[in-house]
């Protein structure tokens, strides 16, 4: 097992599809956390705000575990986020944690 940063970026005007996929991405979020694989996830918000309103957001950031980097692709491309045309750019890399310790 290793490491993978997912980076996501969202598409402009997207929103209320966010919104819409929410509690379906959550959940997937959820189980890489129970099964203590989840090392951060969040959303970027579009402006200095962590509640940026009908601003949106910018994109997510993830940090975690997978067995590979095609395992790592293959469950950032079955996001619901990506099926709820959310997402525009995926970009996923092998990580390596140095701090914190």
């Amino acid at each position: 097992m290793m490491l993978y940063v997912i980076n996501a970026e969202d598409a402009p005007n997207s929103l209320e599809n966010r919104l819409a996929a929410r509690s379906a991405h959550l959940e997937r979020l959820n189980t890489l956390q129970n099964d203590g694989r989840l090392i951060l996830a969040g959303p970027c918000p579009s402006v200095d705000s962590p509640d940026p309103g009908p601003s949106g957001f910018s994109g997510s950031l993830i940090v975690a575990e997978f067995e590979s980097l095609p395992a790592a692709r293959a469950w950032a491309e079955a996001d619901p986020y990506v099926a709820a045309g959310v997402y525009v750019r995926v970009t996923v890399k092998p990580f390596k944690k140095v701090f914190p310790a």
